[in-house]
């Protein structure tokens, strides 16, 4: 009974995931009968945040006849928006009046919010009342904005007006230019306790002067382009390697190769996705999908190629013996984790990814993430004091180069959760907008150098037998002997012969 509560939660859960699939645009924000939350002595819905930049000037002699008008330019931009409300809020009026009920939009820069409302008055208030009134600073009814002569580009007030006993009134579609770059914020109020169970419909369309793409996302587009050729310089490095020596290719390779195209696929595919949201301002389903998925799955097999590679898979043991359900069972929890994070946050409304809702996706993704970590690391260590009770020291040389490379990456992982957190925490407003691309930048690059290590410790070479199981060598050698061919000095080494069967027989115990 408990199995099949959990299978139907998690199918409930994937078609809610499918069904905001369909409700996402870029920076097309959409409302749906939206309800306004009660705040001081106001009414208010968020309508949205993003970062913007100044429109650029364009030479208007140099434009040609086929030129988009709004080319260059950036803005706020409003369509069908309408405000519903409720019928008993409607009877109560005066069929006879113009005006009957009052919702305003207000955007406004992140720098700006001290002018919203009455702090300046050294009020807690929203909106004017009859005494802030009687200086002039406002009016009643309305939202409480601060005017600077010095800056007229500041907050702005859009304002809809009910008709009589009308229940719907339609915002009059509006363009806002935006002349300054900075963090906007969005909000729909309303001062009349009367209008209480108004509810918002329609959309707004956000564009910067270079297409629809957010401002802290446009320097992603630059970045998962520049990293694709990164992966495909790897790449054509790797395949030449691989081609050159294909004889002495051992089953790790293949596992690596597969890695490498995947991170080819996912930093090309995401780059695309970009540019086409930027040049249409909705997200092409087909492409987002892919790099979604491709993206789960190659952070998937990144980390079991680092945990396989330290259980000493093809270099101590030919297999992962009994491990191996436990190992792919953690890998497809993983995707399924990872899989879930990613669609709501690259397919939800881009500012409208609710904190809890955040949580109940990353905890599971990072407590699998310090698993894969400990269990890596304790994996290592056990197959670092095993080739050291074989003296296989060609080998025990490779895995502590890897086992220090490895705790450094860590390290570098550990230190930017903390400026992670430090950065989140001391930016609520996202007044650094312009610069929090470097967050998903960071975890992009710090795998592909991972990748990179791991490339250059198991290159493909004339001597596979340095870091391969004697097994894939097509006969029992002696290991020492070649490592000390390789270079490499071996003191006081027993039989050779002797501690590949006592290898053999421990492997055969596990």
């Amino acid at each position: 009974m408990k199995r099949g509560s959990y299978w139907l939660g998690f199918i409930l859960g994937f078609l809610y995931i499918l069904d905001s699939i369909t409700q996402v645009n870029a920076s097309i924000h959409e409302y749906r009968k939206e309800a306004f939350i009660p705040q001081s002595n106001a009414f208010f819905f968020h309508g949205g945040s993003e970062g913007l930049y100044a429109s650029k000037s364009i030479d208007s002699s140099a434009a040609g006849p086929d030129d988009n008008p709004s080319k260059g330019k950036s803005s706020i931009r409003f369509e069908n928006v309408l405000f519903v409300r409720t019928k008993e809020s409607s009877d109560k009026q005066n069929e006879m009046q113009s005006k009957t009920g009052l919702v305003e939009a207000i955007i406004l820069e992140v720098k700006d919010r001290e002018k919203i409302g009455g702090a300046f008055m050294k009020s807690d208030v929203i909106c004017c009342t009859p005494e802030l009134s009687r200086d002039g600073s406002c009016n009643v009814g309305e939202v409480i904005i601060q005017k600077d002569l010095d800056n007229p580009e500041g907050p702005k007030r859009i304002q809809t007006f009910f008709e009589g006993k009308n229940q719907e009134a339609k915002m009059m579609a509006k363009s806002v230019e935006i002349n300054s770059t900075g963090m906007y914020y969005l909000y729909f109020m309303y001062c009349d306790p009367q209008l209480k169970g108004t509810t918002i419909s329609g959309r707004t369309v956000w564009r910067n002067p270079g297409g629809y793409l957010p401002g802290k996302m446009v320097p992603l587009m630059t970045f998962y382009g520049v990293v694709s050729l990164a992966y495909l310089a790897l790449g054509l490095v790797w395949f030449l390697r691989f081609v050159q020596f294909w004889k002495d290719i051992i089953q790790l390779h293949y596992h690596i190769t597969a890695v490498i195209a995947l991170g080819m696929c996912e930093t090309a595919l995401w780059y695309f996705e970009y540019a086409n949201l930027n040049a249409t301002g909705s997200r092409p389903m087909g492409i987002t999908l892919w790099a979604v998925t491709i993206s789960a799955v190659k952070k998937t097999l990144s980390r079991l190629l680092l945990l396989v590679v330290s259980m000493g898979y093809g270099v101590v043991k030919p297999t992962l013996g009994g491990v191996t359900s436990r190992v792919l069972l953690l890998g497809l929890i993983y995707f399924i984790a990872s899989e879930a994070l990613e669609l709501v946050e690259h397919l939800g409304n881009i500012n409208d990814f609710s904190g809890k809702a955040k949580i109940y996706l990353v905890l599971p993704v990072a407590f699998l993430d310090a698993w894969f970590i400990l269990w890596i690391f304790s994996s290592l260590s056990k197959t670092l004091e095993k080739l050291q009770m074989r003296r296989s020291m060609a080998k025990l040389e490779l895995y502590r180069k890897f086992t220090n490379s490895l705790a450094v990456f860590v390290l570098l992982s550990i230190a930017w959760i903390g400026y992670e957190l430090y950065f989140n925490a001391s930016d609520p407003l996202s007044e650094l907008w312009q610069i929090s691309w470097v967050i998903p930048a960071f975890w992009t690059l710090l795998a592909f150098f991972l990748l990179v290590v791991i490339c250059v410790l198991w290159a493909p070479s004339s001597n596979p037998t340095r870091y391969a199981y004697p097994g894939e060598a097509g006969e029992d050698f002696d290991e020492e002997a070649i490592s000390l061919a390789s270079g490499v000095k071996v003191t006081g080494a027993t039989d050779p012969v002797t501690g590949l069967r006592e290898g053999l027989e421990e492997d055969k115990r596990e």
